[in-house]
């Protein structure tokens, strides 16, 4: 079991990281990150502080994973900050795994956010024995031209700022992955959405429960035979959560890296899994005939999987809390967090 953060409150001080890539600091998208630090104060009432280095830029960032983690760390520690938000993910926050200790982190439980390369963080937490929230990020869900998507809006606060159960998590009635030059030009432009056609139920009957493990799929990649790869007992009666990044990862990397999963024994000890919308729904049929490919080689036909979720690189975005107990429903193609993901 992994602890759970205790819950937000309106006033609460919190603090903005950049674990991964650094652009939250560059001149050019300072906007953007002022405009994400204005939605957490005036949409929740947060008290907002920037870590000392995390608005160094892009190559101080890069250069220095040493000081992304003492930034971590010092989140973790200072007892005024009550949670943590990454400004975005990246590619490369696995190099700060020589300078974190778990044991501050697992000294120090809080609420800490944020999807895509973050799920390295998110490792760094599950190492720790500390509950963490896959879900939206500074500069894309909080920094949203005009305003937040109602959508993500809602399970930030159902998921962060209560201790009741989160329970069903409706699929988003619309969806959007345009890209829109992050430039002060287009401040005032909306996103075009798509009507969402919802969850997609791949293969299984009945009802499943299992805690919430997984994470960005390629980003997995990095962890795998390193100490922050969750030991075995942490897939027994799990829901695995995949979800594919901006790369548009050709689908035959989908059936390698599941085949892995199957090899280690995983796919086999898990009870279901949940699949994130495709970027751009690129590639959105080309997944499912790898996963269910995979399924078939290792006997695996009647595993619980469904796929389309809202969460990921897709807004607008729920939010997994790691460890919190979910439950799919095959019969009627439902997805719940049957309990609070806060104390």
């Amino acid at each position: 079991m992994l602890q759970k953060p205790r819950k937000l409150q309106k006033g609460d001080r919190v603090a903005t990281v950049s674990p991964s890539w650094g652009g939250a600091g560059d001149p050019e998208l300072r906007w953007r990150y002022e405009q994400g630090v204005k939605r957490l104060e005036e949409v929740f009432g947060l008290e907002v502080v920037a870590m000392p280095n995390s608005l160094k830029g892009t190559a101080f960032t890069y250069e220095n994973p040493q000081a992304r983690a003492e930034d971590l760390m010092e989140a973790f520690r200072d007892k005024n900050i009550k949670a943590i938000f990454c400004n975005i993910g990246g590619e490369d926050s696995i190099r700060l795994l020589p300078y974190i200790d778990f044991n501050v982190i697992r000294e120090n439980p809080k609420i800490f956010m944020g999807y895509s390369d973050v799920t390295i963080s998110h490792l760094f937490c599950h190492k720790a024995g500390v509950s963490s929230f896959y879900g939206p990020a500074i500069l894309t869900d909080f920094a949203e031209n005009i305003e937040m998507d109602d959508y993500t809006r809602k399970w930030v606060e159902k998921t962060l700022f209560s201790n009741e159960p989160i329970g069903v998590i409706e699929p988003a009635e619309a969806w959007t992955s345009e890209r829109l030059e992050w430039i002060e030009e287009n401040k005032n432009k909306r996103r075009t959405m798509t009507k969402n056609h919802g969850y997609e139920l791949l293969q299984g009957t009945g009802k499943v429960q299992g805690r919430l493990i997984g994470g960005c799929i390629e980003v997995l990649e990095f962890a795998k035979s390193t100490v922050l790869w969750p030991e075995r007992e942490y897939w027994n009666n799990s829901i695995l959560f995949f979800e594919t990044s901006e790369d548009h990862t050709e689908p035959d990397y989908i059936r390698y890296w599941l085949r892995n999963y199957a090899a280690q024994g995983i796919l086999q000890a898990t009870n279901g899994i949940v699949f994130g919308k495709p970027k751009d729904e690129k590639y959105y049929g080309e997944y499912k005939e790898e996963i269910l490919q995979v399924m078939k080689e290792y006997h695996l036909t009647d595993l619980p999987i469904l796929y389309n979720l809202n969460f990921g690189h897709t807004e607008p975005k729920f939010i997994l809390p790691y460890g919190a107990m979910a439950e799919l429903d095959c019969t009627s193609k439902t997805f719940s967090i049957i309990e609070a993901a806060v104390e």
